[in-house]
């Protein structure tokens, strides 16, 4: 998804969970009621920054195409054009993959 119709505001960014591996190591299969949601994601979209007390916008160190790890439970769950997605902000984000 390279180009949505949601532009985040200021230090927001919007994620695309990253599926997780459907067996352990081991080749145990995981039923789909016991996995839990994974906390990594694609950025999909970003806001232009947050600003500081005298106006001037701090850009985000995050952008388009990062894969991040975020808490748990961060963001705003949004369904748009079909697709789960979470809008967070960027101090939800732990880091940046790879």
């Amino acid at each position: 998804m390279a180009s949505t119709s949601f532009r985040p505001l200021h230090d927001r960014v919007v994620v695309k969970r990253v599926e997780s591996e459907e067996k352990t190591k081991g080749g145990i299969i995981i039923p789909d009621t016991a996995k839990e949601k994974p906390a990594e994601g694609e950025i999909v979209a970003v806001g232009p920054g947050a600003r500081d007390d005298k106006g001037s916008i701090t850009a985000l160190d995050v952008k388009v195409g990062d894969r991040v790890l975020f808490g748990k439970w961060s963001g705003t769950e949004i369904k748009l054009n079909g697709e789960d997605l979470l809008i967070m902000k960027e101090s939800d984000i732990m880091g940046i993959i790879g």
